[in-house]
């Protein structure tokens, strides 16, 4: 039989026993069969519910005995009636799980003539066929019943924190664990996009390898075009640390690999806009900046930047080390598995210093845009950051607006968008030159000369 059957037949029985007035020197009791869906043990169970004497003799009593008020049962139909039959010889109530119950009326007046009184509003006859039985004296006091909790027979329970009511609010269920997962289309969508943006800059890392010593790949430092491109191709994959269930160590990586790994694009973009403004000062006579335009001030802005976005994610890991959490308050009925950041100062201080990276490289570049020169990178370069400042801009509201498995996702996308802008707006126009155009590729003034 359900527990909808029986909780509020206790709830009765024991109201009814604890009210010293009601019933003196009476005490109601109850028994309870298991039938196993067997024909024989249900008749089994009858007989030896009415028989009240020791042996199994229905309706003969020898003595002090006990008296059947009412049966509830919840066998199938055929054997409900069966039961029916039996049952009324003996003038015994009986209700069964289904909508139709025979002696209903009588076992209900029995109940309510013993209980009523024990009771500031009585279980109406809906609760015994299935539905979720009202709070009853609760009702008033509590007015609405929080999120977290279930109507008990006679109180209202706050469900343990891994757990959340059922739709009928009378039981906790387990809540459902949900994270960022390979299986579903969301995380599927995200990985694949991942993946061929990443074959993708393979390739054109591949096609740059091979026209190395032409012009267009030699102009404007090929070292830093190299840094670049491994850089984007980092950053695809790094995508994938923040796809799947969050364990230990891809909480603690994700972030700061992140971080350092566009502090670097950014940092190669910046040496690349500084090249040309150098290259275009030494063209004036008597000029001491052509000493500068070898390796070294290249290298030297892209470690430098990137050295200071290094130490902030070391003393990150060092003093507030990201791990794996939970969230089990944030969405009803969700356990969001989750990493904690560790720190949401080092976080914001670590995209901070991004955002001040990118917003030098776009004002250099912007003002060196229109610098004389026949292959001035900082155009591109202008147009590429402004479309990396976009998405970013836009990351923090959608961040900062989403829970659980898509606050993951808005990362990832502007992390998939923004290198993909980089890479689309630097070196797409280079490749179809180098493609299409092989003729312009083999013109020497191609080169930013000083």
């Amino acid at each position: 039989m359900s527990s909808c059957y029986l909780l509020p037949f206790f709830f009765a029985i024991r109201e009814v026993n604890q009210n010293p007035r009601l019933l003196s020197n009476i005490t109601l009791g109850y028994t309870i069969y298991e039938n196993f869906f067997s024909a024989r043990m249900t008749y089994e169970a009858l007989v030896d519910l009415l028989s009240v004497g020791q042996q199994h003799v229905p309706g003969y009593s020898c003595g002090g005995g006990t008296t059947v008020l009412a049966v509830l049962e919840g066998a199938d139909s055929e054997l409900s009636k069966q039961v029916s039959t039996m049952l009324g010889l003996y003038k015994v109530p009986q209700t069964s799980k289904r909508a139709r119950y025979d002696n209903f009326d009588a076992f209900f007046s029995t109940i309510k003539q013993f209980g009523e009184k024990a009771f500031q509003c009585f279980y109406t006859r809906h609760a015994f066929s299935g539905k979720v039985w009202e709070r009853c004296r609760e009702k008033e006091k509590l007015g609405s019943l929080p999120q977290d909790e279930i109507e008990d027979a006679d109180r209202c329970s706050k469900c343990p924190e891994d757990q959340h009511p059922n739709q009928d609010r009378d039981q906790c269920v387990p809540k459902r664990i949900t994270f960022l997962s390979y299986e579903e289309p969301l995380g599927i969508s995200l990985s694949l996009t991942a993946f061929s943006l990443f074959l993708s800059t393979i390739l054109l890392l591949g096609i740059f390898v091979k026209y190395q010593d032409t012009p267009i790949v030699k102009a404007n430092n090929r070292d830093l075009t190299y840094t670049l491109l491994v850089s984007l191709l980092l950053s695809f994959l790094s995508s994938f640390l923040f796809i799947g269930q969050p364990q230990k160590a891809t909480c603690l990586f994700r972030q700061p690999a992140f971080s350092i790994i566009f502090s670097v694009a950014v940092s190669s973009l910046l040496a690349k806009t500084v090249m040309v403004v150098v290259a275009f000062m030494a063209t004036k006579p008597g000029n001491r900046m052509r000493r500068w335009l070898g390796k070294g001030l290249a290298n030297s802005i892209v470690i430098s930047c990137s050295s200071v976005q290094v130490g902030i994610c070391l003393l990150w890991l060092g003093m507030f080390p990201p791990f794996p959490d939970s969230d089990m308050h944030s969405q009803p009925g969700q356990i969001i598995l989750q990493c904690n950041e560790g720190s949401g100062i080092m976080f914001y201080t670590a995209l901070s210093y991004l955002a001040f990276l990118a917003a030098i490289c776009f004002t250099v570049a912007f003002l060196a845009r229109k610098l004389p020169g026949a292959f001035n990178e900082a155009k591109l370069i202008t147009f590429s950051m402004l479309v990396f400042c976009s998405v970013w801009v836009s990351f923090l509201p959608a961040y900062l607006s989403t829970k659980g498995k898509y606050m993951v996702a808005v990362q990832i996308f502007s992390i998939l968008a923004s290198s993909l802008g980089l890479l689309g707006c630097i070196f797409i126009p280079k490749c179809y030159i180098i493609i299409l155009k092989p003729e312009h590729n083999n013109k020497d003034h191609l080169i930013l000369k000083p």
